[in-house]
């Protein structure tokens, strides 16, 4: 939506200001893409830190002491990003979007205040035991401290998704007039806080983080194997990731499935966004789309694309199991969300998913035969594809929040009532730049920084990195010179 109205305004030769609630939208869409990168990492990455941990003290093998003393640092710099890049956005609720805050600030205001005291907290304490501790706890405490840093980033996970299931599927609450505006007041504490979307959205998210941390950890791991076969610590690295893609990257898809059938339950008018279902009836699924005009990728219409779809299976899927269901279509709504964007993101997504499929049955089929190490292009196609899990866990994002537009809680107050009423288009735009500019800068100094600790890694295994292979970013430059 940024981009359209910033190409029809060059277009045009008007203004490039734009209108305070789509600058508005712009500014918390991105600085949440940017925030959720970070956030994910940590909720992703628990998992192998308590395992390396674990294994560190049990073993003290050198191998697991030197992925524990890796993935520690990664996950510190993820944490201190998450925290810069996450606290801007309880501003925004102020600045850009008043009304909602004001509206539903008794029903998000715990859940928030929860996750920076119960969460926040927890996790920041005992990561300064791992990253200080060692030669001060005992052996278990050290231990115990991992578990509860990974408990810390999965309750900060759970309740931020609390907030935002509430907005997807609203329930515990009444409308209730105070001081001349209607505002929710919480009646049900449970059933606010575990509406029907919570353990859908909480499930998928973070399954999705750990698919995207698993592509990281296998990239990474790809690189230095790639660089020196014989790193014991990263063949086994590479062998976890590999091994948990295996397991999550299926399930993803399974559990996909049934949640997108809750999705036509509950949210009827995203499912049929996300097919660009127009006409009320039997929905087809499309597998593959192709626009077959200009027009056609910013207004995706069954008439105006060229498919290859299943049959009814739209309905199918909708239904639980008949093909013959009807289906609403977005023309029985007065307003829609930007279809383009949720129907391409959700292909997308879809796609890449099963690219992850494909490449964990293949470092299966490898591990299985012993060849994993050995195989220089599943470890290039591993390191190209390392930062493929955010783009899905981006473009899934994008399919749930602006799949849910115009709403911003749904049925219950839209996007543009929430918007500040006393803000200007040129505050909008230029706090959106300003935004953009420090966010970018925030990703290169974290790209910098992992790409300073895997060449100091690759020095310490006795590999020279010379300023024609250096690692400047997620996909590294592959050439055979091993």
């Amino acid at each position: 939506m940024f981009l359209n109205a910033l190409s029809s305004a060059l277009l045009s030769g008007g203004s490039l200001l734009l209108s305070p609630e789509i600058a508005s939208r712009a500014q918390f869409g991105w600085t949440i893409s940017v925030h959720i990168i970070f956030a994910s990492l940590s909720v992703g990455l628990a998992p192998f830190v308590v395992y390396f941990t674990w294994k560190h003290v049990r073993t003290d093998d050198e191998r697991f002491t030197r992925l524990q003393s890796f993935w520690v640092k990664v996950f510190a710099v993820g944490f201190v990003m998450g925290t810069v890049t996450g606290i801007p956005m309880s501003f925004q609720f102020g600045t850009n979007f008043p009304q909602f805050a004001e509206v539903a600030g008794e029903m998000i205001g715990g859940p928030l205040a929860f996750e920076a005291k119960m969460a926040f907290f927890l996790e920041a304490v005992f990561l300064g035991v791992l990253l200080f501790g060692r030669e001060r706890v005992s052996d278990r405490t050290y231990v115990f401290s991992s578990v509860l840093v990974g408990v810390g980033a999965w309750l900060s996970a759970f309740w931020i998704l609390i907030v935002n299931a509430w907005m997807q599927t609203p329930q515990g609450f009444e409308m209730i007039t105070r001081n001349g505006v209607e505002v929710a007041r919480l009646t049900d504490p449970i059933a606010a806080f575990f509406t029907p979307r919570m353990p859908w959205m909480y499930a998928h998210m973070v399954n999705a983080s750990l698919i995207s941390v698993s592509l990281l950890v296998a990239g990474v791991s790809a690189y230095i194997v790639w660089k020196k076969r014989d790193a014991a610590a990263w063949n086994s690295a590479l062998r976890l990731a590999v091994l948990i893609l295996l397991v999550s990257a299926p399930l993803q898809a399974v559990h996909g499935d049934a949640y997108g059938r809750h999705v036509a339950d509950t949210q009827p008018q995203k499912f049929a966004a996300i097919e660009a279902h127009y006409e009320t009836g039997t929905a087809d699924l499309h597998l593959l789309a192709f626009p077959n005009s200009v027009d056609a990728i910013t207004d995706p219409k069954a008439e105006n694309l060229v498919t290859v779809s299943l049959p009814g299976v739209g309905s199918f899927l909708a239904s639980g199991g008949d093909f013959d269901a009807e289906v609403l279509g977005l023309n029985e709504y007065e307003e829609n969300p930007p279809v383009a964007i949720v129907f391409w993101s959700f292909r997308f997504m879809v796609g890449l998913g099963f690219l992850f499929i494909g490449l964990a049955l293949w470092g299966g089929y490898l591990v299985y035969g012993r060849r994993l190490s050995e195989s220089v292009r599943y470890l290039k196609t591993m390191i190209a594809a390392s930062p493929l899990g955010y783009a899905a866990l981006l473009t899934g994002w994008y399919v749930t929040e602006i799949g849910r537009q115009p709403w911003v809680i749904q049925d219950e107050l839209k996007t543009s009532e929430a918007v500040s009423s006393t803000l200007t288009g040129t505050e909008a735009t230029l706090t959106l730049v300003g935004f953009v500019v420090i966010y970018v800068g925030l990703i290169v100094v974290a790209l910098h920084v992992l790409r300073w600790l895997i060449e100091d890694e690759l020095q310490e295994l006795g590999v020279e990195v010379s300023n024609d292979d250096r690692w400047y970013g997620p996909v590294p430059k592959v050439i055979d010179d091993d």
